[in-house]
């Protein structure tokens, strides 16, 4: 647990920035305050509009906090592809009395100017999602204080991490809810995510930075067992979106436990990305025609999302959530930190206990096999 990060921390605990409205200033400050890192989401808010929440969230506590941001994407979409996508929509914003966005309402998420203000503004930690900065940005960012965590969803994705100068990769496993943080949108590799745990081991052997774990991480114990396995942190969105503070919509936290939405799916139907939410009909119905286009899908299906949630219509919603939905625990965020430590330290004492056993057990085995001679 020897890195930056868990020098500025307490506990090894991380609260995902989840995009969107989720992860709210409230949010993030209460698990500062309980001991973990807290963090706001920058994607989607303008550059003033994150410094507003950087300022609330700083009213709210002293403690270390960081801001995520997406890397400017690259055009992948065809037009055409996305036109035909409108045109399947449009029984949607039938139904719900709503006009489709506009798939070019912006591709860059206005990043050099959220820049600019992080770097006038300098605040603790900054991470990265979508891709990799490049070691200018990561340099001038580490001369203001702040230090970088840029996620990674393969071996290769960690290697460029650790070229940028970043200082912790965020080692993200298929698991996870909401999009995957993948450096390069290949929908050859729409189906080859990798597990959590085999992607730590190869992500350890391949870099030597220290590394966050992400995906699917609902209890304490697993945390411990991430530990073990050579991680410094985790990080946990679903978890943390049941909360009371968090900023998700109400009918989204009842579905996480709700039993009619049993299993979760990458899709693009959404975004135009892949990212794993519960499946609803939205999903269902549109998962397999939605094209290669982020952020023009994503732009396309703001208002018929909005106006799902505005009719609280769980089944036109997208309802991000990571494979380990059905633990989630509707807590205030604090009392979910206080759990989480609670079961790490119960874990991880059981771990010492079961090898103080192994070793005298060992050593008993030893003495009687030299009676026996």
């Amino acid at each position: 647990m020897s890195s930056a990060l868990t020098d500025l921390v307490p506990l090894p605990i991380v609260q995902a920035p989840m995009a969107g409205g989720v992860s709210v200033p409230r949010l993030a400050a209460a698990v500062s305050e309980a001991g973990g890192l807290g963090f706001l989401a920058a994607g989607y808010k303008t550059a003033d509009g994150m410094y507003q929440e950087i300022k609330a969230l700083r009213a709210l506590t002293s403690r270390p906090f960081g801001v995520n941001l997406f890397m400017p994407q690259p055009e992948y979409a065809e037009p055409a592809a996305v036109e035909v996508y409108a045109e399947q929509l449009a029984g949607e914003a039938t139904w719900y009395d709503a006009e489709l966005g506009d798939p070019d309402s912006g591709r860059d998420d206005g990043y050099e100017a959220k820049l600019a203000v992080l770097l006038d503004n300098p605040v603790p930690v900054v991470s990265f999602h979508f891709g990799c900065p490049t070691p200018e940005v990561i340099e001038a960012l580490a001369r203001k204080g702040t230090l970088t965590l840029v996620t990674a969803t393969s071996a290769e994705e960690a290697q460029a991490v650790e070229r940028s100068g970043a200082h912790a990769v965020i080692v993200q496993g298929v698991e996870a809810g909401g999009h995957q943080g993948t450096h390069r949108d290949d929908p050859e590799r729409d189906c080859a995510g990798i597990g959590l745990l085999s992607l730590v081991a190869q992500v350890r052997e391949a870099v030597a930075l220290p590394m966050v774990a992400a995906g699917g991480i609902m209890r304490g114990g697993q945390i411990a067992a991430l530990l073990t396995a050579g991680v410094s942190a985790a990080q946990l969105g679903t978890a943390f979106l049941a909360t009371t503070e968090s900023g998700a919509h109400a009918v989204h936290k009842q579905a996480l436990t709700d039993p009619l939405f049993v299993r979760t799916e990458l899709t693009r139907a959404f975004s135009g990305r892949p990212a794993r939410g519960l499946v609803n009909r939205f999903l269902r119905e549109h998962g397999p025609y939605a094209p290669v286009a982020y952020p023009e899908v994503h732009h396309l299906t703001s208002p018929l999302r909005k106006a799902a949630a505005k009719a609280g219509d769980a089944q036109g919603m997208a309802l991000w959530a990571g494979q380990g939905h059905r633990m989630a625990r509707q807590l205030p965020a604090g009392k979910l930190v206080e759990v989480l430590a609670a079961e790490i330290a119960a874990a991880q004492a059981a771990q010492a206990s079961a090898r103080v056993g192994s070793q005298g057990g060992g050593q008993a085995g030893s003495q009687a096999g030299s009676e026996v001679r």
